[in-house]
């Protein structure tokens, strides 16, 4: 049986939390960039999920477009601060900026957004399904390139 949505996300969210920390207490400069390039893979995998599957649900069960635009400006300023990893002179400081957006972004969708997404009546398993589904699919394709 699938894991409900909001579950899945907020595994995400711990495993994204956890890698910040390894990244912190990396010793040095190519476990850095080895823990930099996987937190920024799993944004960006987090965040297609979410605005494939979870968002347009979220904004069909509750007709808050405006939680739903504010989340989607959020996860814009993270992939414009993850585009800019590869080539940034000081990798700590570009982590932590993402860090930082990330954090305050996975408070607002606890307090907000899966709270309201729970009170909806969203189906939540069955949303769980087709996020896992669409990680598998996205992650094949990531390995057989």
């Amino acid at each position: 049986m699938a894991q409900d949505a909001i579950a899945l996300l907020e595994a995400d969210h711990h495993r994204v939390e956890e890698l910040f920390r390894e990244y912190k207490s990396a010793g040095d400069q190519q476990a850095k960039l080895h823990l930099a390039q996987i937190i920024c893979m799993e944004i960006t995998l987090h965040s297609m999920v979410e605005e494939e599957i979870f968002y347009p649900e979220f904004a069909r069960a509750t007709g808050d477009e405006q939680m739903l635009e504010h989340a989607l400006k959020e996860h814009q300023e993270v992939k414009d601060l993850i585009a800019r990893v590869p080539t940034a002179e000081n990798l700590d400081g570009a982590i932590e900026a993402i860090k930082q957006h990330v954090l305050h972004h996975v408070e607002e969708e606890r307090r907000g957004m899966f709270a309201k997404a729970k009170a909806s009546g969203m189906e939540l398993a069955t949303l769980g399904g087709r996020i896992q589904t669409r990680r598998a699919e996205v992650a094949d394709a990531i390995q057989e390139a």
